[in-house]
């Protein structure tokens, strides 16, 4: 991955003082296809969220929760196109650096830079770099309820 992440975990002590539980490199990554990196920072299941306890839940690596969260940093290298797809999550999405093309519906491209937010709300997506460098993001991906439209929810292929 071209960035290299510090995970930094609070939680309490037996006392109930506030403390660092987890101070380390990330541990839990996955390629999933050539070009492409992802770091799993946290997950959470259920809501409201438990704060209790003291276990790492950045690891195991895990796909999309349908009752709760993922935390994630994700690099696309220089080329890299992905499959369209759509997610049953709202994602909160800050790119890091580089810039990537959210393509959306085919003919629907925006152009996204180190500084950017996007709000993306189970919406068919390919993350395409068509630049020179790898373009890193966070995100944070939310359950959310299928898309439904007339009626007729939404499949998760493009």
């Amino acid at each position: 991955m071209s960035v290299e992440i510090r995970r930094i975990v609070t939680g309490h002590d037996e006392t109930g003082r506030a403390v660092v539980q987890i101070d380390d490199g990330c541990p839990s990554r996955i390629a999933p296809g050539t070009g492409v990196e992802a770091i799993q920072v946290w997950k959470t299941e259920g809501y409201p969220v438990d704060n209790q306890g003291g276990e790492d839940m950045g690891a195991p690596f895990a796909g999309l929760l349908r009752n709760g969260t993922i935390f994630r940093v994700v690099s696309f290298g220089a080329g890299y196109t992905p499959r369209r797809h759509r997610t049953e999550s709202i994602d909160y999405v800050v790119i890091i650096s580089g810039e990537i093309d959210m393509e959306l519906e085919p003919g629907e491209i925006v152009r996204v830079k180190a500084g950017d937010l996007v709000v993306q709300r189970g919406t068919v997506h390919a993350w395409i770099n068509r630049g020179t460098e790898p373009c890193v993001m966070a995100l944070v991906m939310i359950g959310a309820e299928p898309v439904q439209v007339g009626g007729k929810v939404l499949g998760t292929e493009g």
